[in-house]
């Protein structure tokens, strides 16, 4: 049994299954994937993500804006903590830090993130960061705003083993897409090595960042095998057990219900 504890269905392209999503999670089935966590980039995707929710009881979701999404807005916090009250929702985010893909004065991009932190610590439910180019201010505001007392995860994690380790230490779990199987990636593939295997995740970040052998085609969250395979060949283990954990680490740390 996996999970996918990173995905976007809304977002994929669904002409590759006969315009079904069924065909999706038939897909995932058949390669163990049993449950999901579809993540929100803004507000604006909590109908989308309810109705796909409700139509499928293995699929949990989240409600966050984006770091990248939206620049300079401001974060409607009311709306935020209100569609966090829906029940299928377990976490706040993804929100974050993105320096690389956003420039200038980024104070905006800070703001909105200790506004996620102070969401997720006041109702309880952990936080998915995203984090690029941006590790010093990252951990400086995890810290600063006490995000250990909610918990989260560092997803689709690209940093050093530096960064993962003071995220450990903040209580946070540590999230490997496709990009751990990439030939180039030597520096992710150490850490995830070292990370406790109680405090891994597995995702697929999906439509984004197919892991080899598919590297370059549209990712799904089928494809999530393919991440644990590749962790369990690093750290010369079974793959029933990077499944195993992975799965229990999600449902202890989302507190999501399983179907």
């Amino acid at each position: 049994m996996l999970v996918d504890s990173h995905c976007h269905l809304n977002m994929l392209n669904l002409s590759e299954f006969d315009n079904n999503l069924d065909n999706v999670m038939l897909a995932a089935k058949d390669a163990g994937v049993t449950h999901f966590l579809c993540v929100s980039v803004t507000l604006e995707d909590h109908a989308t993500l309810s109705k796909i929710s409700q139509s499928y009881d293995n699929v949990s979701i989240s409600t966050g804006l984006h770091p990248n999404e939206l620049p300079q807005q401001p974060l409607d916090v009311e709306r935020l903590a209100s569609y966090a009250e829906h029940p299928k929702i377990v976490a706040i985010g993804e929100t974050g830090l993105d320096y690389f893909r956003s420039e200038g004065d980024l104070a905006w991009q800070q703001e909105r993130f200790c506004q996620h932190i102070e969401i997720a610590k006041k109702l309880k439910k952990p936080l998915i960061i995203h984090t690029r180019e941006a590790k010093a201010d990252t951990i400086e505001i995890m810290k600063r705003e006490a995000a250990d007392k909610a918990s989260g995860v560092m997803h689709c994690f690209t940093e050093d083993w530096e960064m993962a380790k003071k995220a450990l230490d903040l209580n946070f779990y540590i999230s490997f897409s496709g990009i751990v199987t990439f030939k180039t990636a030597h520096i992710l593939q150490d850490v995830a090595k070292k990370v406790p295997l109680d405090r891994m995740l597995v995702e697929t970040d999906c439509p984004y960042l197919a892991p080899i052998p598919h590297r370059g085609k549209m990712n799904q969250p089928a494809y999530v095998k393919h991440v644990a395979e590749f962790i369990a060949q690093l750290r010369n283990t079974s793959f029933d057990a990077i499944a195993q954990a992975t799965t229990e680490n999600y449902f202890r740390l989302f507190n999501a219900q399983k179907s």
